[in-house]
């Protein structure tokens, strides 16, 4: 499964378990399409919402308050029956490692470099936000997507 370009609004099947308003289910690439269909169609997940949760976090570049919008929260039974409640973010795994200079000009070394600062201050801000909050948060990737 590539990432590709794919985008739009995504119509859940079952709407009551949709956290938020169920017109603007926006998906950005292939993969959190098909998050949405595996979030909409598992029945172990009790709700779930896609760019509904907004978490400040301090932006490294200009050192001022901005809004992360998280790509997911979900809520869903584990094997042992226990709800669990989790922030996902879908990212390719390339760009949860900090970028590597080889063979790039400098232009785009300055650009992953500061794209994986900003990325790095808001996982930072989830997952203290999930911890205040008795959740989880993690980054789901094309390596670990749906295992």
């Amino acid at each position: 499964m590539g990432k590709g370009f794919h985008q739009g609004v995504y119509t859940p099947k079952y709407p009551d378990k949709y956290i938020g308003d169920v017109t603007k289910i926006v998906f950005r690439s292939s993969w959190e399409l098909e998050m949405n269909k595996f979030l909409d169609n598992n029945p172990n997940i009790v709700e779930w919402a896609s760019e509904e949760l907004s978490i400040p976090y301090i932006k490294p570049t200009d050192g001022r308050v901005h809004k992360y919008f998280v790509d997911y929260y979900i809520k869903y039974f584990d094997k042992q029956g226990n709800v669990i409640k989790e922030l996902i973010e879908v990212k390719p795994e390339k760009q949860t490692k900090a970028p590597k200079r080889v063979g790039k000009n400098k232009r785009t070394q300055l650009y992953e470099q500061v794209t994986y600062a900003i990325n790095i201050a808001k996982w930072k801000a989830a997952t203290n936000f999930a911890n205040q909050h008795g959740m989880k948060f993690r980054i789901i990737t094309e390596k670990n997507m749906f295992r």
